[in-house]
């Protein structure tokens, strides 16, 4: 038996983080986020370049088909890579069959002409028709003068914001700051720590957030919530999953509906989900069957009337060979990482 359901959505996405799996170990065991971001993440996006950013989406748009995923909002980062990176991204997903949105990530800690290239990325690639946000990291690497440059461009294209926001108690006063900026188009990343109510849709990211130790954000008390993996590929049944679990440990009495709405409301970012087909290997699909039944994988999916993964895996791409070039482009990052000061 089997069942079908639209495509899912990864409605918060790094897929230059997807090279990242057994990456050399920091300088010094990191002990609070900010430490993680400095001597993980931020090592890692500096080393990054076209040819590596190319292999990652391309590894993490096949990742993501073989779990049903066939959209991602993406957010990316690669301040020796920022010219060109949203083509490229959009065109490894493209080439695998996967649809999505893209945005670069804007932060002043690389420096004032850092931030405006990063700037300048998000604003050509929307002008040239490229389907994405404006993106930012979060308001505690952003000036206020870097944030009104965000929100300006954003207005000029008539775009979305895709931001960080109080991930971490060191963003712990991003709600003041944004409080008059944001709108219903922004994409409001974590919000763990967020102490009020924004417009926009917020992106629960449960195992990153776990991952990371930031604590759990309760996110039934927002409006509009979507399910994100931050990073951590794109098995969304599996985040739904956690995102469920996480929450019954917050209240017992919670029940596998909500957290499916977060997973379902992907599709109000990404509409054009709703005209693909996933046939899925278990029936029925639906919350208390995918929260307790393990190994639920797709047999077929469907884009635009064209079958990009059945039986025998992606039908577009070698995903052994994507594979098998993304480890090497891997190792040339950690070599690249382990240079780095």
């Amino acid at each position: 038996m089997t069942a079908t359901t639209p495509g899912l959505v990864n409605a918060h996405h790094h897929l230059y983080s997807t090279l990242a799996r057994g990456m050399p170990a920091p300088p010094k065991a990191p002990t609070t986020f900010s430490e993680i971001l400095e001597q993980v993440w931020w090592r890692l996006d500096r080393a990054l370049d076209l040819e590596m950013i190319r292999w990652s989406a391309l590894l993490g748009a096949v990742e993501a088909l073989e779990r049903g995923t066939t959209a991602i909002i993406d957010h990316h980062s690669s301040p020796n890579a920022i010219d060109g990176s949203l083509d490229v991204i959009a065109s490894a997903c493209a080439e695998v069959g996967v649809r999505v949105s893209c945005c670069y990530e804007v932060t002043d800690r690389n420096g004032i002409d850092g931030a405006k290239a990063g700037l300048a990325e998000n604003e050509r690639f929307l002008r040239s028709g490229g389907n994405g946000y404006v993106g930012a990291h979060a308001c505690s690497t952003l000036s206020d003068d870097t944030l009104d440059a965000v929100c300006g461009v954003a207005a000029d294209v008539r775009a979305g914001v895709h931001i960080h926001v109080a991930e971490a108690e060191i963003d712990s006063n991003a709600g003041l700051r944004l409080e008059n900026r944001t709108d219903d188009r922004w994409l409001l990343a974590h919000c763990v720590h967020l102490d009020r109510p924004l417009p926009g849709t917020v992106a629960h990211n449960p195992r990153s957030n776990l991952n990371n130790a930031v604590g759990y954000g309760r996110p039934a008390r927002f409006e509009r919530v979507v399910l994100g993996s931050d990073g951590i590929g794109s098995d969304m049944l599996a985040e739904f999953a956690l995102a469920f679990v996480v929450q019954r440990a917050d209240d017992v009495l919670a029940t596998p509906e909500l957290a499916w709405s977060w997973l379902t409301a992907g599709a109000d970012l990404m509409p054009a989900v709703l005209d693909d087909v996933v046939t899925w290997s278990h029936d029925p699909i639906d919350p208390w069957q995918v929260a307790y039944t393990p190994g639920i994988r797709p047999v077929r999916v469907q884009v635009d009337g064209e079958i990009v993964l059945d039986d025998g895996g992606p039908t577009r791409v070698d995903s052994i060979e994507i594979r098998a070039r993304a480890r090497e482009e891997a190792q040339r990052l950690f070599r690249r990482m382990e240079a780095l000061d």
